[in-house]
């Protein structure tokens, strides 16, 4: 490596490695892994997969590359000999902004793991200019900015694939992007991200405000753009069939040039659709058949034996439905087919719940996933049980056969050996590296857990981790933490479901506590981190009471000195990185019932976080793997959530005026001292909603929640014992490997 960048660095700079700047380092750096990328050999095999997403959160991407290609200790030495950090040469690194939350990110692991295993499999996704949006705060609030991350330098590399796409009034000619995805050891697979040569960025203005209706110049720029507006929603409906027709279209002349016969498609080729947001690629595979000389039979049978479809949601209201009027206006050449196959649904069975085009003329993109797929799998045990038992009842009754649970996992490579270095290396020196490998050697941990030296240890690399994110924050916000408090922390995309506004009444409780006299053993540090929608009104009102409790305490000598809130800016892949590892109390508290999986809780568990959760989502099964001694569980059960919206049997106003406690706590979000800081408008709207609907039961658990949260903080005080939580955390991690879900999404669907 030393000299393969010597040379690099003098062929591109004039400069030897000590006087080249760690922008010029990284360029050179990028320029020696996508080579060495290119000349890895193919994942090949007589079977491939396609996982289709809209989002692929695959974070910065050198420092993984580099651990997959087994070079990154031999880079970080040689760097390190010529007085340079490959943490700072990272930092120059642009995140690409091609996701958004858990849906995008566990796409990435995936991803990872399926080049690990050595299976042939490609991702397939959109090439977003500016993503989701970068994250600023003004005034206390939210403001969105657009996130530019493309490069002349990049993990991009043009191709010279093109398709052309119709739509109603033009047909428009992608050009295909890949990012190489290197397997940790093994071969080399591929991110295809599809793109217009016609995107302008300069059409972006007062954040990020475009030109909804100019398809040809804003198709690509955002991930999910504003669906507040009509343009907003068609403007989906734009991208979500430009991905799928030039995957579709990929697809099949990847198939014609092998030499397959497209009768037989399915033994060749795999689908994956992640979420709904792929699902047009049914009846456009279907349309390119029927052009291709198939009869419709045929078609749908073919396509029905290549498609299997992820469902990640129990919302109702985020499984996707689309008015006929809309699809009409954008895609009317796959209107004949959609309703082709609702007949179809509607000859066989006489439930209009399972029917794909409902009374009121709207389609349920899930329900062609399901008629139309060979299999649909949840992502947590509890979650796939609830699809079976509620959410999808009716479809599970038609088809036993197609359902199978798939529990989320991680890529360990990123989450433990990448973003925790120390950890990694004093598990490597107590239980050798095969772990890596496979995650279950984590196991062997356990043999330590009564070992006074080990958990003093693993309590010190704790501390410089937190010691690391202060200096990481102080940084890039210029704000003090303090690394011998409790590092309490929250991140993950701004919804009231997950109920950050549980978490924030819980800051109001220890503010007033203090107030009173009541002062905590140890001080307190309640970590944020989140982006909300941008018309996602209550989401940026939670997000607001958050930076103005940040701001009161901040300005409260008697109180600061014992608490602490911050919001993470620009909460993404990289901040996350940095605040896992320094965790104490990793808060997974969404409402029973509602998270499908969460991953963020399987890294917080793999770096040595304790729990504090409902029994909701993969919640569950960290419960049964480390038992009840080494988890804090809180709150109402999933069964009886979902009895009490079947008979609207809560009532928030009631909790609210009958419980002194939580009446206070509530009361506090229009308190004068709030409002002096504050917008009225948000706070005011934000009580409205809790007091008046409080839809995912905040106040239903909250009591629960304080208590739980407190005893946690007293049995933090005994070291040793916290440690042996922090262990057995550890050791039980290896069942959330994305290598152990990926082999089970082979063996169970894929069959490749």
């Amino acid at each position: 490596m030393e000299q393969l960048l010597k040379q690099t660095l003098q062929e591109k700079y004039g400069k030897g490695i000590k006087e080249a700047s760690n922008e010029e380092i990284y360029t050179a750096l990028l320029c020696i892994t996508k080579e060495k990328m290119q000349g890895m050999k193919r994942n090949e095999g007589e079977k491939k997969l396609y996982y289709i997403s809209a989002e692929f959160l695959i974070g910065k991407l050198l420092s993984n590359n580099l651990i997959n290609l087994g070079l990154f200790d031999e880079t970080k030495d040689v760097l390190e000999k010529y007085g340079h950090d490959i943490t700072a040469i990272e930092e120059t690194e642009p995140e690409p902004s091609l996701g958004n939350g858990g849906l995008g990110r566990l796409a990435a692991c995936f991803l990872d793991s399926i080049a690990t295993l050595g299976l042939p499999g490609d991702g397939v996704g959109l090439n977003y200019h500016d993503g989701l949006f970068r994250q600023t705060f003004v005034d206390n609030k939210q403001r969105e900015e657009k996130n530019p991350w493309i490069t002349d330098k990049s993990w991009l590399t043009r191709t010279e694939r093109h398709f052309e796409v119709p739509f109603k009034d033009f047909t428009l000619t992608s050009t295909m992007y890949d990012i190489d995805v290197p397997g940790y050891e093994s071969g080399c697979n591929k991110l295809h991200l599809f793109d217009l040569d016609t995107v302008d960025e300069s059409i972006i203005h007062d954040g990020i405000q475009f030109d909804k209706n100019d398809i040809k110049k804003n198709l690509t720029l955002f991930l999910y753009p504003d669906d507040s507006d009509e343009n907003g929603r068609l403007l989906r409906i734009y991208q979500q069939y430009f991905m799928v027709s030039n995957a579709a279209q990929l697809i099949l002349a990847e198939a014609e040039e092998k030499g397959y016969n497209l009768y037989e498609l399915y033994n060749h080729v795999s689908i994956q659709i992640n979420d709904t947001h792929p699902t047009m690629v049914i009846p456009e595979l279907i349309r390119l058949l029927v052009a291709r000389g198939f009869n419709m039979d045929t078609a749908v049978d073919v396509v029905r034996k290549t498609c299997a479809y992820t469902n990640h949601t129990i919302l109702a209201e985020a499984l996707e439905k689309w008015p006929v009027s809309y699809l009409e206006k954008v895609v009317p050449h796959l209107m004949p087919i959609i309703r082709d196959l609702d007949a179809r649904v509607r000859r066989d069975f006489h439930d209009e719940k399972v029917y794909i085009i409902d009374k009121e003329d709207r389609v349920h993109m899930a329900h062609i996933d399901i008629h139309f797929g060979y299999a649909v799998n949840g992502v947590a045990a509890l979650h796939t049980e609830i699809l079976k038992e509620s959410e999808l009842k009716p479809f599970y009754d038609i088809y036993p056969e197609k359902f199978n649970n798939k529990t989320n996992g991680i890529t360990f490579r990123r989450w433990l050996v990448h973003c925790n270095h120390e950890l990694s290396d004093y598990l490597t020196e107590l239980i050798g590296p095969e772990f890596q490998h496979d995650a279950a050697n984590l196991e062997k941990l356990l043999a330590y857990k009564d070992d006074e030296e080990v958990l003093k240890k693993l309590r010190s690399i704790k501390k410089n981790a937190k010691i690391s994110l202060k200096e990481y924050l102080k940084l890039t916000q210029d704000i003090d933490i303090d690394e011998n408090s409790i590092f309490d922390i929250q991140i993950k995309r701004l919804h009231e479901y997950k109920r950050q506004q549980m978490n924030a009444l819980y800051a109001i409780y220890k503010y007033k506590e203090i107030k009173k006299g009541n002062l905590p053993k140890r001080p307190i540090t309640m970590i944020f981190g989140a982006k909300a929608a941008p018309a996602y009104t209550i989401a940026k009102d939670i997000i607001h009471l958050i930076l103005c409790l940040q701001k009161l305490v901040d300005s409260d000598p008697e109180v600061s000195k014992y608490l602490k809130i911050v919001m993470v800016e620009n909460y993404n892949v990289t901040k996350a990185e940095k605040l896992i590892p320094a965790c104490d109390i990793s808060e997974q508290i969404s409402l029973a019932s509602k998270e499908a999986s969460g991953t963020g809780n399987m890294k917080f568990m793999l770096n040595g976080a304790v729990t504090l959760g409902t029994e909701d989502g993969a919640n569950v099964e960290i419960h049964e793997l480390v038992g009840d001694d080494n988890i804090y569980i809180f709150g109402a059960k999933s069964e009886d959530v979902i009895k009490l919206y079947d008979t609207a049997g809560y009532c928030s106003r009631k909790i609210y005026e009958e419980d002194a406690l939580v009446e206070e706590l509530v009361d506090f979000i229009i308190s004068k001292e709030l409002i002096m800081i504050g917008d009225p408008v948000n706070l005011g709207r934000l009580y409205k909603e809790i007091v008046g609907k409080d839809w995912f039961m905040t106040l239903l658990d909250v009591k629960e929640y304080i208590k739980t949260k407190e005893q946690m903080l007293e049995d933090y005080e005994d070291e040793t014992a916290w440690a042996k939580k922090s262990l057995v955390n550890i050791a039980k991690a290896g069942f959330f490997s994305s290598d152990r879900t990926i082999a089970e999404y082979n063996r169970d669907i894929w069959h490749l």
